[in-house]
């Protein structure tokens, strides 16, 4: 027959930036315990991304066969969608820095919905 061994930690979960973290007694977090991390990322230029990258996964598989097929779908305009869409042609460290919220202030949804160059080189800040 195995012994049980009841073990009770003054302990409190809360809830902190949407996510639950185990606290101490004494309200600090525990060692070893995830981190929150705070991020400065741009919530609009993240959502455009990911409807652009989901987009042309989309395409690739081909759900739908053209940009008109996902405004239609989107219930948005088909010149949006495109522009949208150009996103997934910014170069990875661009898009790294996006999410990592790296990017420089003036780098807004509005500015990339404007034409820019589709090599990654010329995408690259001059200077």
């Amino acid at each position: 027959m195995a012994d049980t061994i009841t073990v009770r930690a003054p302990l409190s979960i809360r809830k902190r930036g949407g996510r639950k973290v185990v606290l101490s007694p004494d309200g600090s977090m525990l060692p070893g315990a995830p981190r929150q991390v705070t991020t400065t990322a741009d919530p609009t230029l993240l959502k455009a991304l990911g409807r652009a990258f989901r987009w042309q996964k989309l395409l690739d598989a081909g759900t739908y066969a053209s940009i008109s097929d996902i405004a239609r779908a989107e219930k948005i305009d088909r010149t949006y969608a495109g522009d949208i869409l150009r996103l997934t042609l910014l170069a990875p460290e661009i898009v790294e820095a996006i999410v990592e919220g790296r990017q420089p202030a003036e780098m807004t949804l509005p500015v990339l919905m404007k034409p820019f160059a589709l090599d990654w080189a010329g995408q690259r800040p001059r200077g």
